[in-house]
């Protein structure tokens, strides 16, 4: 048996291979966890939270077209204390006790929705275990945040007296759950 000598390998090349394996070895491991935006993290949840959120501000009025009437005394008490921050102005039909409202020109930049704001995250308490629906994996995230770009406007105590909901949003930190599923680019809210 005859015994050849190994050829020696540059080092250049030794480098180029050690440093191909260990990217390989680098992709292989990302590829097998599950890392990135699709890993159940709190980071990942509150992007996906917060990307939501950017598209879809929290808002006074959800279906309220103007003119708008009412002969609802709830209503009406709320929908006054726009008139008095000068963002609708009213008129009264006294024979049928219907009050009409029409956006004033300083609230033409937030109707018909008057929008005060969106949520950010501000921290993830916890999240159900991961679970399959529909074809997608979903988690029930419970979650604080603050608003942002909240208009002077909403700022207002007696705007913040007639809708308590949007007082406690723009003044501290609220918690609320969402359920997200997971995607290709990471969390998203399912719509």
């Amino acid at each position: 048996m005859k015994i050849v000598p190994a050829k020696s390998v540059s080092p250049s090349l030794a480098a180029t291979a050690l440093s191909l394996l260990t990217i390989a070895a680098l992709v292989f491991t990302l590829g097998c966890n599950d890392t990135g935006k699709a890993a159940a993290t709190p980071a990942n949840f509150t992007l996906g939270i917060n990307n939501h959120y950017l598209d879809h501000p929290a808002c006074l009025l959800t279906d309220t077209r103007f003119p708008f009437e009412t002969s609802d005394p709830a209503i009406t008490k709320q929908m006054d204390t726009l008139v008095k921050n000068l963002l609708l102005e009213k008129t009264v039909e006294t024979s049928i006790h219907v009050s009409r409202y029409t956006v004033a020109p300083a609230g033409t930049r937030y109707a018909p929705r008057f929008c005060y704001g969106h949520r950010e995250v501000t921290g993830i308490n916890s999240f159900t275990p991961i679970a399959v629906n529909n074809g997608f994996k979903e988690t029930t995230v419970t979650y604080t945040y603050t608003m942002k770009e909240v208009p002077v406007w909403a700022e207002s105590h007696d705007i913040q007296a007639a809708f308590p909901t949007m007082a406690h949003a723009t003044t501290s930190q609220a918690t609320d759950t969402i359920v997200l599923a997971q995607s290709p680019v990471g969390w998203q809210v399912p719509d």
